[in-house]
Parts: C-alpha cells; structure tokens; sequence
C-alpha cells in the first residue's frame, strides 16, 4: 500500500498529465487515442482520490 505522500504526489502528477492531455485535445474532431488517454488518466485520478480519502 503507498502512502499519503506517494498518492497525493501521484495525484500531483496525474493533474499534470490531464492538463497536458486536455492541451492536445484539437476543437474538432478529437482523436479516439487522445480521448482514450484522457478518459484514463480521469480513472486513476478518481481512483488516486479515494485511495486518499480512505487513508483520512
């Protein structure tokens, strides 16, 4: 199990990958790869956060 440090500096990481991500997403026609990246990073956000917020 990793602890809080480690899951909120991941946290911190992934926020910046999302942004990153989000960066690259063209106004139209988004590309499936991209969205799919997109879409998996939010997971492990998600995931990383209540991780969190059970160790509170």
């Amino acid at each position: 199990m990793k602890t809080l440090s480690e899951l909120k500096q991941r946290l911190m990481e992934l926020e910046a990958e999302i942004a990153e991500t989000k960066r690259r997403l063209p106004a139209h026609s988004v590309k499936p790869p991209v969205m799919m990246d997109l879409l998996a990073l939010e997971d492990e956000y998600d995931m990383v956060s209540k991780q969190i917020k059970g160790l509170r």
